[in-house]
């Protein structure tokens, strides 16, 4: 359904593609990786005709509907969260204004024209409503929240609205920039499974690795200017891409002893006489040869030593008979009442549940940071918490730059291993110069993301640490976090993170929090959900 042959893109004076061949078939399921700039969200932007290529084509079925994901989006009407999903909220009446232009021009018979008619067939379909409801549902939205007004929630809701209206399109071909960056852990199983029957093709850049494994079945890596096409899942594909490294090495290897001997027997004999013509054929042979280009190593997880935060005492911190909750439309919504929960020094514990059910909220009390109306919080000896949220902009200094941020936080590090640090988090040469009052808000996370491992407290509590890092960011973080040895409380969606660190599980539901000792693994095989994740974390 889609095919790019022998594609070209320069952008300021740097190649992205060349000579790039890629082919997505009806129904496959494609993912496209490569590191931060390697052209990923570019080659999108070639698919949707919003960019044009230097050279080669992109070709695709005359009569495919594509439907694309960006990774921000934003609601500024009156339109209510269903008008989003069902795409009354502009898009229809636009689309049936651009089949009247097209029919006044008479030129109905053209892929253009059949894309919007497809489009506009499927959302004015009187089972749209129905579907958009049952999507948003699975995507975390209560049925109180239909009605809202969009511009009212957040970015991150407002982008599941969208999720939902592309899915409720149901395009042949959905194109997808991280789409589960804005999900919770319930919702993002809900939408695998979604997507595991999807009718249609899907095209994916992830940072998720669990997720990618899940639904993946072909890799496509942009790596040296080419897609690189592997078969199978992201594990699989790191897997075959180390063995294809390994050969391409090996093969190099061989080739430059063959040719140093060659040179060593023509510098050893081209003045003897008897032997200056066998010399000159051994040039020669060189000169035949069709080259092998050194591989380049496969990047790795960048390993850095994190500083021991200071002991504490064997309880981090304790909640006695806490009540908490929040005003309403329907008045009082209580979260918890009378909570009692102890956290133990050491200890790894994610915080798992439905959506809306109170993880974040337990957090922020953990933290210290949101006030509750009855109970007590203790603090352990010698404790020092860090609390790292979504939303930690304003804890940076607008007039620093990136590297003095990180160097504020400890003095002892040098400006070789804050830089070390910073590269494995994306910030690359003169970025590390640059103010953080001009950073993007994924910059900002990440920097404050650094600031902890540098000076890392004794009780960490974080939310989503992997929002806005690549996957190899991912890796660095839990190869750090593996070392860390004070205690870490977070929520996270991402399944390979929370498998890699998790020794303890909190299932947070219905104003609840039961204990579950052991990894994600452990604590789905008890309550006997192995085959459905969702369903452990709803039940």
């Amino acid at each position: 359904m889609l095919n790019i042959r022998k594609l070209k893109k320069t952008i300021g004076g740097r190649t992205l593609f060349e000579e790039a061949d890629m082919q997505v078939n009806y129904g496959e399921r494609v993912a496209l990786v490569g590191p931060n700039g390697a052209g990923k969200s570019t080659l999108f932007s070639l698919l949707l005709k919003k960019d044009e290529a230097d050279a080669g084509s992109i070709e695709r079925d005359e009569w495919t509907m594509i439907g694309h994901l960006a990774q921000e989006g934003e609601a500024t009407g009156e339109e209510t969260v269903l008008d989003v999903a069902t795409g009354r909220a502009g898009e229809l009446p636009a689309l049936e204004k651009r089949l009247h232009e097209l029919e006044q021009e008479g030129t109905v018979d053209t892929p253009e024209y059949s894309e919007a008619s497809a489009k506009h067939a499927a959302l004015s379909d009187p089972k749209v409503e129905a579907k958009a409801k049952k999507i948003l549902t699975g995507l975390g939205y209560k049925q109180e929240d239909f009605d809202r007004k969009a511009k009212e929630l957040s970015g991150g809701w407002v982008m599941r609205a969208h999720l939902a209206r592309l899915l409720v399109m149901e395009p042949d071909l959905l194109l997808l920039d991280e789409p589960t960056n804005h999900l919770d852990l319930v919702s993002l199983l809900w939408l695998q499974n979604y997507l595991k029957t999807y009718s249609g093709a899907v095209l994916l850049i992830s940072h998720d690795r669990q997720f990618m494994d899940e639904i993946i079945q072909t890799v496509y890596e942009i790596a040296d200017g080419r897609l690189h096409s592997y078969s199978g899942n992201y594990t699989a594909f790191l897997e075959e891409r180390e063995a294809r490294y390994e050969r391409q090495n090996a093969a190099y290897k061989n080739q430059q002893k063959e040719i140093t001997a060659l040179r060593e027997f023509y510098d050893r004999f081209r003045q003897v006489a008897s032997k200056a013509s066998q010399a000159m054929s051994k040039l020669k042979q060189i000169e035949r040869m069709e080259l092998i280009e050194k591989p380049e190593a496969p990047r790795k997880p960048f390993r850095f030593q994190i500083p021991q935060p200071p002991r504490g005492g064997q309880r981090s911190v304790i909640l006695d008979g806490i009540h908490m909750s929040y005003p309403s439309t329907h008045g009082e919504r209580k979260v918890y009442s009378g909570l009692d929960l102890t956290i133990e020094r050491g200890e790894r514990t994610v915080l798992v549940g439905p959506n809306g059910a109170g993880k974040s909220t337990l957090l922020k009390i953990l933290a210290g940071v949101l006030e509750f109306q009855q109970g007590k919080r203790t603090e352990g000896p010698n404790a020092k918490i860090g609390y790292f949220s979504q939303h930690r902009a304003a804890t940076l200094d607008a007039n620093k730059s990136i590297l003095d941020e990180v160097r504020a936080s400890n003095g002892e590090l040098s400006e070789n291993d804050a830089r070390g640090i910073l590269g494995s988090f994306l910030f690359r040469k003169d970025d590390i110069y640059k103010k953080t009052a001009v950073l993007s808000g994924g910059e900002k996370t990440r920097l404050n993301l650094v600031k902890f491992l540098v000076d890392p407290p004794n009780l960490l509590l974080m939310d989503e640490p992997t929002t806005h890092l690549d996957i190899h960011t991912v890796e660095s973080l839990i190869l750090a976090l593996g070392n860390y040895e004070g205690t870490l409380v977070f929520i996270s969606h991402d399944v390979h993170f929370i498998r890699k660190l998790a020794t303890k599980v909190l299932h947070v539901k219905d104003g609840k929090v039961t204990t579950h000792l052991g990894g994600y693994d452990d604590f789905l095989e008890r309550v006997g959900a192995l085959g459905n994740e969702r369903e452990a974390l709803t039940a």
